[in-house]
């Protein structure tokens, strides 16, 4: 599950990370590197046991009600929705129900939450057409699910601060989970029952080598890389750069040098993208423009051994440097939490309790 988009954006966040701490010993933030990272693996499996707790709270309040209307004497309330195939499949899944059972917070920590948010669906359109369909086959069950997630919790502030309150590794990681989620959904076939594989934490032993390559790269090699930067940059004032920017730089230098089957294409537009993300504004631009210039005066220098698209113009030019770049905001650098984190090896010892 762990693929290198949410690994670079990890690296990112920790290698500003390890410039704020005082304390720089490379190992410890590998390690740290690889704890935030299996923490996001950790968020995909509690986002997919958010529909077992939500069905199960329907069914809580769905015994009442029949209670109530055996007392009364009036018709029950339909079962349709409790009874949903691919709820009741992912509630039986072996993988989640080890993972569930091997967490000390689960979402019954959490009812009021599970609560209003089964309120919401039942209040929907989706809802009430589903009820209402002559439907019923697994298909069309697993399509509300689908409509339910996309609909209520990929896009939930009140879940995204949850989220951060219960760990602070999970303040960036949401967004590419919920790809993951949606992505298991649409994997899940009725015959495979509660044998159905949900996605592993690694799809590799090359991806983890990635990422920790990728990080040692940026670190060890940073004076090299940042002459790289002060080279293309010479008709201004490098200091003047959003130290943001030059981290990275700094890492998309790294993975361009380490990395030779990566086209120099690919690394620079991962990296435009996080710095929109995580820099100012304008950073995108002039991140693309600089490291287009570095990575053909490398070519050219036969520094680097690979091919770039000639450009129509004769020389790269750099993106002129603004007046006063801005320094990330509080919570673009990043979210203003990644410092405290990787200075305070208690959040980590906490993060390892609640797991």
């Amino acid at each position: 599950m762990i693929n290198r988009e949410i690994i670079r954006s990890k690296i990112v966040q920790l290698t500003y990370a390890y410039y704020q701490n005082g304390n720089k010993n490379i190992d410890t933030a590998e390690k740290e590197l690889f704890f935030s990272l299996s923490k996001a693996y950790d968020l995909y499996n509690n986002l997919l046991a958010l529909v077992v707790a939500v069905t199960k709270e329907a069914r809580r309040r769905l015994e009442v009600l029949q209670n109530r209307a055996k007392r009364e004497g009036t018709t029950a309330p339909s079962q349709k929705f409790t009874l949903n195939r691919f709820a009741l499949q992912l509630e039986e899944n072996k993988m989640l129900n080890e993972f569930i059972g091997s967490q000390k917070r689960t979402w019954d920590d959490n009812p009021e939450f599970v609560g209003k948010l089964l309120e919401l669906i039942q209040s929907s359109d989706l809802y009430k057409d589903y009820m209402e369909s002559t439907d019923d086959n697994y298909d069309a069950d697993r399509e509300l699910w689908r409509k339910i997630y996309r609909t209520f919790i990929q896009k939930n502030e009140e879940l995204d601060l949850l989220l951060e309150e219960i760990s602070l590794y999970w303040n960036d990681d949401k967004e590419i989970v919920d790809t993951f989620v949606l992505k298991t959904f649409n994997r899940f076939k009725e015959q495979e029952g509660p044998k159905q594989e949900l996605l592993h934490e690694w799809d590799s032993e090359d991806e983890k080598e990635f990422a920790r390559k990728l990080f040692r790269s940026a670190i060890l090699n940073a004076d090299e890389y940042q002459h790289y930067m002060s080279e293309a940059s010479r008709n201004w004032d490098f200091t003047r750069l959003a130290f943001m920017d030059i981290v990275i730089m700094q890492i998309a230098i790294a993975e361009i040098m380490t990395f030779p089957n990566i086209p120099v294409s690919v690394s620079i537009n991962e990296y435009v993208e996080l710095a929109k993300l995580y820099s100012t504004r304008k950073s995108g631009g002039y991140i693309n423009g600089m490291l287009d210039a570095i990575a053909r005066h490398l070519i050219s220098t036969n520094r680097l051994a690979k091919f770039m698209e000639p450009k129509e113009t004769k020389e790269p030019k750099v993106p002129k440097q603004p007046k006063e770049p801005k320094q990330p905001k509080q919570r673009t650098a990043p979210r203003a939490r990644i410092g405290k984190q990787a200075t305070a090896p208690q959040q980590q010892q906490k993060e390892e309790q609640k797991s």
